[in-house]
């Protein structure tokens, strides 16, 4: 009697200890170049999108929801819940893109409460310690290039289509069979799969797609469009949208299949304005990416959680932005966060549950600010209520003018006034991130070897960022900042071509003998490199290499006939660094700066 008593007992507090409410899971889509007219649900008539139909129906949705023009700031606000400016981001290359190291991420908070992290998709934040997001909170990551595929921070052969992938920080040695969109939403649910039933999980899936160039595995997903879709040459980016709805589809099922998808917030976004498709349809908006119109940085914003008893269906239409995500989170799933943790946002909590609830009134600055020289009100705009004022002068009342034609700064002196002054706070308050170029680590242990790549030459404010711009010969400054860890012997390997190219330096590789695995814009292979280049690459008649250490005088290495390198072995301190290294041709002419750097430490 007392064994079967004692069996009861045990069985009824098993079932009490697994009954006990588990924190609620969390999935952030963000796909990229998506605008806001991308989808049939806000009014996209030349293709459908069934799943994001079927998430925005039952989710609240946000109706004046913005983000950064452009990639990389987008991604640092949502992250951080901070302006991308005060946590070091303002461009998408030139290390302008690198979150500045101790800020704390989504992913850090997620972890410090318990949770189970993985981010499967484009980063765009860095590439290097202590800037890889398995450096910042992350615990199971899949990548390809930090910038997208194509970037020279990616392997050079990548088009989206059986790719070479970063697994947690190191490049696999055999591609995954697949197109990106597929192999990203397979290792997401795989993920899900995976985490311990008792474990709540923070799942972020920030897409390539539809991103160009817009390539595809198979011709026949770009022919079920619309004349006026093929006129605009969108179809490719349409049929990438397309790919990414299906698999949100799979991914809700399987979240409802596992018993998981009353108990998961689901939040879709897009990281900036419209694209391909704007030409197409731009739900009236002017502007696209990169522009301080609306249309280049509202976008949509759908929140779907069952057991939180939010008003599904509904719509938010007071003024919202990426930072706002973070700080919403925390609050409604009660998070613990470190102490110094400052947040821009706000949250969005209460709206959730009722739309009609009256947000206060605040100013808020968007801008895309990617020089060196950045200048106050440049490509800016002071967002409040339902004003804009852009580039400090003109005044819009988005409430009657949604494609911003008339402009009434003339008659509202004294609100373009109080908007300038709110932009000249903000600017004071968070600082101008170009002054302090933030640096990539050397000689760690989580990161042996770094390769340094044109993407994130620190010289001017474009450098050639993409493989194909580096096959063209297009010139580097070839000038990098790095912050070494420990002091010792150092070999720097300089390279025209990155290993993976097994090409001279004074040689080019023949780009046409790689599979034809993937399609672009109107139906070509893609023979050469994803980014363009034609299937060609340029031969620069390199004889010498020179390399720099913080100004000094250069260090010339003439490599034998057929060397693929020039090598260094320098003796570096620990701190910062800057290095500067030159490919010269006959006489030491410069022809450009060093396109890439294989720098590890080689002896204490």
């Amino acid at each position: 009697m007392m064994k079967k008593l004692s069996a009861f007992l045990t069985i009824l507090l098993s079932g009490l200890v697994s009954a006990a409410p588990v924190k609620p899971n969390v999935v952030v889509i963000m796909t990229d170049d998506q605008g806001y007219g991308d989808l049939s649900c806000l009014g996209n008539a030349h293709f459908q999108t069934p799943n994001l139909d079927a998430l925005h129906a039952n989710s609240v949705r946000f109706t004046d929801f913005h983000v950064d023009p452009t990639c990389s700031p987008t991604r640092s606000a949502l992250m951080t819940g901070r302006y991308s400016r005060r946590v070091g981001v303002w461009h998408t290359i030139v290390s302008g893109n690198f979150l500045r190291e101790g800020e704390v991420t989504m992913a850090d908070v997620f972890t410090q409460n318990g949770y189970r992290t993985g981010m499967f998709g484009k980063w765009h934040l860095g590439n290097g310690v202590p800037y890889r997001p398995i450096d910042r909170g992350f615990q199971e990551v899949l990548t390809l290039g930090d910038g997208g595929p194509g970037t020279t921070a990616d392997y050079m052969f990548n088009d989206r289509v059986n790719d070479l992938y970063n697994y947690n920080g190191e490049w696999e040695e055999k591609p995954r069979e697949g197109w990106a969109p597929d192999v990203f939403f397979d290792a997401a649910e795989n993920f899900v799969k995976t985490t311990p039933g008792d474990q709540p999980f923070f799942l972020y899936l920030p897409t390539y797609l539809p991103h160009g160039p817009h390539t595809i595995p198979d011709l026949k997903l770009a022919e079920p469009f619309s004349d006026t879709v093929k006129k605009h040459k969108a179809q490719y980016f349409y049929a990438g949208i397309r790919r990414i709805d299906e698999r949100i589809g799979k991914l809700r099922k399987l979240l409802e299949e596992r018993n998981l998808s009353e108990n998961t917030i689901f939040i879709f976004l897009t990281d900036n304005g419209g694209t391909a498709g704007v030409k197409v349809f731009n739900a009236g908006m002017r502007g696209k990416k990169g522009s301080e119109y609306d249309g280049g940085h509202r976008v949509p914003l759908f929140v779907h959680w069952p057991a939180g008893k939010l008003a599904a269906g509904k719509e938010v239409g007071g003024m919202t932005m990426h930072i706002d995500i973070l700080p919403t989170l925390v609050d409604m799933l009660d998070l613990k966060t470190p102490e110094r943790v400052k947040l821009d946002g706000r949250s969005f909590a209460t709206q959730l549950r009722n739309p009609e609830a009256k947000l206060p009134e605040r100013s808020t600055v968007i801008e895309r600010q990617r020089n060196f020289n950045g200048k106050d009100f440049e490509a800016s705009v002071v967002l409040r209520g339902k004003w804009r004022l852009v580039n400090g002068k003109q005044l819009y009342d988005i409430s009657k003018d949604s494609g911003q034609k008339q402009d009434l700064a003339a008659g509202n002196s004294d609100l373009v006034k109080q908007l300038r002054d709110d932009y000249l706070a903000y600017a004071k308050d968070v600082g101008r991130p170009q002054e302090k170029v933030e640096t990539k680590i050397v000689g760690s242990e989580q990161q042996p070897e770094v390769m340094l790549h044109s993407h994130d030459c620190y010289g001017r404010s474009m450098e050639p960022w993409n493989h194909a711009l580096v096959a063209r010969g297009v010139r580097s400054s070839g000038n990098w900042v790095v912050r070494v860890q420990q002091p010792g012997k150092y070999r720097l390997e300089v390279r025209r071509w990155p290993r993976e190219a097994k090409t001279a330096l004074n040689a080019a590789p023949d780009l046409k003998k790689r599979l034809v695995d993937s399609y672009v814009t109107g139906g070509k292979p893609v023979h050469g490199l994803l980014q363009g280049a034609k299937g060609k690459a340029v031969a620069l008649p390199v004889e010498s290499v020179s390399l720099s250490i913080d100004g000094a005088e250069p260090d010339l290495n003439k490599p034998s006939e057929g060397a693929e390198s020039a090598v260094f072995e320098r003796e570096l301190t620990a701190g910062r660094h800057e290095i500067k290294a030159m490919l010269l041709g006959e006489n030491g002419k410069p022809l450009t700066g060093a396109y890439f750097i294989y720098i590890r430490k080689i002896q204490k």
